[in-house]
C-alpha cells in the first residue's frame, strides 16, 4: 500500500514539474514577444515643396534610435528614446532645389528590430506667384457648378486667336473686340470658350515661368468684354506648344507640375476679381490613354485646383473645369474613375470634345488609316460620290457617348462641358465634294444633330470656330446654314 502511495506521489510531482516547465517556457516566450515590440505610426509621408511638419509615434519596449540620412532637409526633435510610446516632431524644410527628393529614415530598437519611414518631397522649379492671397470672398459666386451650367445655353469657341503662337492675330484672325462679343450674344450664344496660350510666346522670363504682364492684361481685357456683357467665359491653358498635353509621363512629371502651378497662380491672381461668369479650365486635350497616364494627369489637375484656390478671394469659390483623358468620351468613361480633390464642394465640371467621325469633321486629306467622308447621316448620303459616304460614327454614336457622360457624371451632380465640336463645309479648290449641295446639307445636319443630342443628355456645347462661320471684322454671318443649325439645335 505504501509502495503504491509513493508511486502516486512521485507521479504527481512529475506532473507538477512538467507544469512548472510549461509555465516557465510560456513566460520566456512572452518575454521574447515583448522584446520584439517596435512600431512606428507611419511608413510613408509625402510633402509639398513648401515643406511641413508631421507627428510620428514610436512604440517600443526598449531603447531606440533613428538614422536620418537627410539632415539637410529633414529635422527631428529627437533621434533616440527609451521604452514606451514617444511622439516625434518631424519637420521638412522648403525644397528650393528644383527637383523632387526622397529619403528613408530607419528606426532601430535595442532588441534588434527595425522599421522604415520613407519620405518624399516635390520640388519647386519656379518661384511661387501666390504672393498676395486673399480671404475667401463669395460675393457674386453663389452658383454651384450645376446651377452655373444651367445658365449656359450655347457656347462658342473664339479659336485660332489667343492660342496662336504669333500673338492674337498670328493665324489671320483680327483682335477680339467688345463689339464682336456683343455680336455673339446677339446671334444666340451666351457662353465663350477662350483658348489661350501662355508659355509658348508669352513669357517675359522663361527661367521663372513668368507671364508677360502685357499679355495677361490683354487676356483680362477680353474676359472683361465677356463678363460685362453677361457672357459666361471659360479660360484655359490651351495646347500651348504641348508642354503639358504631350508630356503626361513620369520623366516630365515634376517639371510639368511646376509649370502648371506657376502659370495658374499668375492667371488666377490676375483674374481673381471677376465673378462667377468666369471659369478656369486646367488644360485642353491632354494625351492620356491608360490608367497610369490618367493618374499623372489627375496630379496636374490637382495642382491646378490647389493653385487657383490658394489665391483666395473669389477664386475660393470659382467653378473649375478638368479635362478627361484625350477629352474622349469613351476614355473618360473608362479611365476617369477618381477625380482630384477640391476643398470647395460642388464646384467642378468635366470637359470632353467630339469630332466624330473625324474623317467627316476635320480630316483634310486622305490618310493611310482612312479616307475623307463628305456625306454624313441618314438621308444625306450621296449616290453621285458613294465612296465618300460616312461608314461609321453616324447618328447612333453621339447619343451613346453622351449617355455615358450623363450616367457617370451629370446624374451625380457633376456637369459636363462639350468644350469643342463641329463639322465644316469644304470650299475652295482642294477636296471639293462633287455633290456639293448634299455635302453642305449633311454638315448642317451634323451640327444641328450633335448640338441637339448634347443638350438632350445634359452636356453644354461649345462650337469650335476659327473665323469661318462669323465675320469677326464686320460682325456679320458668313455661313447662315451653320449658325441656323446650331441655334435651332439648342432650342
Amino acid at each position: 500500500m505504501n509502495h503504491l502511495k509513493n508511486i502516486q506521489i512521485k507521479g504527481q510531482l512529475v506532473l507538477l514539474l512538467l507544469l512548472l516547465v510549461m509555465v516557465l517556457a510560456s513566460s520566456c516566450k512572452k518575454k521574447e514577444v515583448a522584446q520584439a515590440e517596435l512600431s512606428i505610426s507611419l511608413s510613408e509621408a509625402a510633402f509639398e515643396p513648401e515643406g511641413g511638419t508631421s507627428t510620428i509615434t514610436v512604440a517600443s519596449n526598449s531603447n531606440w534610435t533613428i538614422n536620418n540620412p537627410a539632415t539637410s532637409w529633414v529635422q527631428l526633435n529627437q533621434t533616440l528614446g527609451s521604452a514606451g510610446s514617444t511622439d516625434l516632431q518631424l519637420t521638412v524644410i522648403a525644397n528650393g532645389t528644383g527637383a523632387s527628393r526622397s529619403a528613408t529614415l530607419i528606426v532601430t530598437s535595442g532588441n534588434g528590430q527595425s522599421r522604415r519611414l520613407k519620405l518624399s518631397q516635390k520640388g519647386h522649379l519656379f518661384p511661387s506667384y501666390n504672393t498676395s492671397p486673399q480671404a475667401p470672398d463669395q460675393t457674386g459666386m453663389g452658383s454651384t457648378a450645376v446651377q452655373l451650367a444651367a445658365k449656359m445655353h450655347l457656347g462658342w469657341n473664339i479659336g485660332n486667336t489667343m492660342e496662336s503662337p504669333g500673338g492674337e492675330s498670328g493665324w489671320g484672325n483680327p483682335q477680339i473686340t467688345e463689339s464682336y462679343i456683343k455680336f455673339l450674344k446677339q446671334t444666340g450664344f451666351n457662353a465663350v470658350r477662350l483658348p489661350c496660350s501662355w508659355d509658348w510666346h508669352h513669357l517675359s522670363d522663361r527661367s521663372k515661368a513668368q507671364i508677360d504682364p502685357l499679355w495677361i492684361n490683354r487676356v483680362k481685357e477680353v474676359v472683361k468684354y465677356c463678363v460685362d456683357n453677361d457672357m459666361y467665359v471659360l479660360l484655359n491653358i490651351h495646347w500651348d506648344g504641348g508642354w503639358l498635353e504631350n508630356n503626361i509621363n513620369h520623366a516630365k512629371k515634376d517639371s510639368v507640375d511646376a509649370k502648371q502651378k506657376a502659370l495658374w497662380e499668375q492667371i488666377a491672381t490676375s483674374m481673381r476679381d471677376f465673378d462667377e461668369h468666369l471659369m478656369f479650365a486646367s488644360a485642353n486635350e491632354p494625351a492620356a490613354h491608360n490608367a497610369e497616364e490618367v493618374a499623372i494627369l489627375n496630379g496636374f489637375h490637382q495642382t491646378f485646383i490647389n493653385a487657383v484656390r490658394s489665391t483666395g478671394g473669389k477664386n475660393s469659390y470659382r467653378v473649375l473645369v478638368i479635362q478627361g483623358p484625350a477629352t474622349n468620351g469613351d476614355l473618360t468613361n473608362e479611365l476617369m474613375n477618381k477625380l482630384p480633390i477640391d476643398q470647395v464642394p460642388d464646384r467642378l465640371m468635366i470637359e470632353i470634345h467630339n469630332y466624330t467621325p473625324s474623317q467627316f469633321t476635320i480630316l483634310d486629306g486622305d490618310a493611310t488609316w482612312g479616307k475623307m467622308f463628305y456625306y454624313w447621316g441618314t438621308g444625306y448620303h450621296s449616290t453621285i460620290e458613294p465612296g465618300r459616304n460616312a461608314t461609321w460614327g453616324e447618328e447612333s454614336e453621339h447619343p451613346r457617348e453622351f449617355s455615358l457622360m450623363k450616367s457617370k457624371f451629370i446624374d451625380k451632380g457633376i456637369p459636363v462641358i462639350l468644350g469643342e465640336y463641329g463639322a465644316y463645309k469644304r470650299r475652295g479648290s482642294r477636296n471639293v465634294p462633287l455633290d456639293i449641295e448634299k455635302h453642305n446639307a449633311s454638315v448642317d445636319y451634323w451640327n444641328n444633330y450633335v448640338t441637339k443630342q448634347a443638350i438632350k443628355f445634359g452636356l453644354k456645347p461649345f462650337f469650335w470656330d476659327t473665323g469661318g462661320a462669323l465675320d469677326r471684322r464686320n460682325n456679320t454671318v458668313l455661313d447662315p446654314g451653320t449658325i441656323n443649325a446650331l441655334i435651332t439645335g439648342a432650342h
